[in-house]
């Protein structure tokens, strides 16, 4: 049987995993910034409050962590299994031959990093170089980027157009016809492209940073 401690401790690690806190990992899962909050986990009267599991899920969702990654938390060592993912640079992500239409990662050229197994086995990640996308990402910062990961509103993503840009942006609004984009940097303007334009979006579900 789960205790009430084991649960806590899992969320916490599941938000240092990320690179996050608590109130972080809340606030990035779409819930109160205070859900995960220590003071919230015993009531005024003194008994456990044990997180919902639609907020479990949400984190999960948000972290692009599977079920049995998580399990993996609730252990004494805390350790999740981890995977070779595939890496290149950022500037050579808009060259021919390292993704497919789908945005994939196939061809030769990539190196492989050791990273905490995601629920994407096409998952992959991008190195940044220089200062562009700064001051979100900086430059040698590691992108996670999971092509099977749900897309929403708000969400950093990886665009690649069909006459091969490839640019880091935030997802502002996607529809049939037309996909808004948010620059990271001020000095860049943001874009809306005709999605017949677009050849992929993807997901950016983790950065070193």
């Amino acid at each position: 049987m789960l205790t009430h401690n084991q649960i806590w401790t899992a969320l916490d690690r599941l938000a240092a995993h990320a690179g996050l806190t608590p109130s972080g990992l809340a606030k990035k899962a779409g819930l109160d910034p205070t859900t995960f909050n220590k003071s919230k986990r015993i009531t005024p009267e003194g008994r456990p409050r044990w997180p919902s599991t639609e907020s479990v899920a949400k984190s999960l969702a948000a972290t692009g962590t599977s079920v049995e990654t998580f399990m993996t938390l609730l252990t004494e060592s805390g350790k999740p299994p981890v995977t070779n993912v595939p890496l290149i640079g950022f500037s050579e992500a808009g060259a021919g031959g390292y993704f497919d239409d789908g945005g994939f990662p196939v061809g030769k050229g990539w190196e492989a990093i050791p990273f905490p197994a995601l629920d994407d086995e096409h998952a992959y990640a991008l190195e940044i170089s220089g200062d562009d996308l700064k001051p979100a990402y900086r430059d040698g910062d590691i992108l996670i980027v999971s092509p099977s990961a749900p897309v929403r509103r708000g969400d950093r993503v990886v665009v690649k157009t069909r006459d091969g840009e490839v640019m880091v942006k935030e997802l502002r609004r996607k529809n049939a016809k037309n996909i808004e984009l948010k620059s990271l940097n001020s000095d860049h303007r943001d874009r809306i492209l005709p999605m017949t334009d677009v050849l992929w979006v993807a997901r950016i579900v983790w950065a070193s940073q």
